[in-house]
């Protein structure tokens, strides 16, 4: 089942996409609480029994509010080749190789998947990011990547926008991204279960989804899912080693390569002339199969409040006694 959160006569609802209408469910609901209830699937058949509305007739939202959203890069070829545009360096670290790698981005900055994405405060460097997210739908911990797929609610496409020059200077101190990557993520279109996606299964474990990633109509990456160096199940075994995933969270596979994101295509050569940082006007259009596809336009920021730098360290103590005095 596609299903959606969608605005229908100033409403939230809760429905399944069928086609070019959606059915929708009687009752005010969220997929966030039919996740934790366990009523996801008997809730979609519900909503099939009723009439369908025409997809037009609704504004269609991020599929759920998550309330954690834990992001890989999990895709070899996108490291090499930001790490390139970056640091002007080759390859991929060896530690890439030893684990899967996130950072947790921000909840209340995702968007859905028609939705207008600001220039985010003080960035002119914006970049859009191919991805796709997996929701969790049961509650575990310490999970083996076997008992992990039984714990997979669903998938949707995902938007890491980032603002590159903003997270190129706050990675420099060794922590983050921050603000880099604090103003938009897009969900969307739809959560597809899981069940949907099983004959896209390849014989090592992988979705072997097409992805495709167009900026105002031009193609400028595609790559298969299944490229990824770490299955779904695996990044969820990893993200609960020693705490929890609950229904809702969210886990993004990192940016595909070959064109995945602008960054990487600079460092593989393309001229930021040829394929600039995105500015307002600009429709990032990303398509996966058997998701679907989002499309979101880039729209003027405000500018930043201003905070001081850090002021140079004090070098006055207070008095005290010496310790174990």
């Amino acid at each position: 089942m596609r299903i959606a959160s969608v605005l229908h006569d100033g409403v939230v609802r809760v429905g399944v996409v069928e086609g070019d209408g959606v059915h929708l469910l009687d009752r005010p609901v969220t997929v966030l609480d039919l996740l934790r209830s366990g009523d996801l699937t008997a809730a979609g058949r519900d909503a099939l029994r009723s009439r369908p509305v025409a997809l037009g007739d609704v504004r269609l939202l991020a599929p759920l509010e998550p309330p954690t959203v834990r992001d890989f890069v999990a895709f070899e070829e996108h490291v090499e080749g930001v790490r390139k545009s970056i640091d002007g360096v080759g390859g991929v670290v060896p530690e890439w190789y030893e684990a899967p790698t996130f950072y947790f981005t921000n909840p209340y900055a995702v968007i859905g998947p028609d939705d207008d994405v600001p220039v985010p405060p003080g960035s002119a460097v914006l970049d859009f990011e191919l991805e796709v997210a997996v929701v969790i739908g049961h509650e575990g911990r310490h999970l083996s990547p076997e008992r992990a797929r039984e714990h997979i609610a669903g998938y949707t496409i995902f938007n890491d926008w980032s603002a590159r020059d903003l997270q190129a200077r706050e990675m420099k101190v060794n922590l983050g991204p921050a603000k880099g990557k604090d103003t938009a993520t897009t969900l969307g279109p739809w959560l597809v279960t899981a069940d949907e996606l099983e004959p896209y299964r390849d014989a090592d474990g992988f979705l072997a989804l097409a992805m495709t990633a167009e900026v105002n109509g031009r193609v400028v990456g595609h790559d298969l899912l299944s490229n990824m160096g770490w299955p779904f199940e695996d990044l969820i075994a990893y993200a609960s080693r020693g705490t929890l995933v609950r229904p809702g969270d969210v886990l993004g596979s990192g940016t595909c390569g070959n064109g995945g994101c602008l960054a990487e295509l600079w460092g593989r050569g393309t001229s930021r002339e040829e394929l600039p940082p995105l500015r307002p006007g600009d429709v990032v259009t990303l398509t996966v199969e058997g998701l679907g596809t989002i499309a979101n336009r880039v729209v003027p920021g405000v500018d930043p409040i201003p905070v001081p730098a850090a002021r140079p360290r004090p070098r006055t103590r207070p008095s005290a006694a010496p310790v174990g005095s």
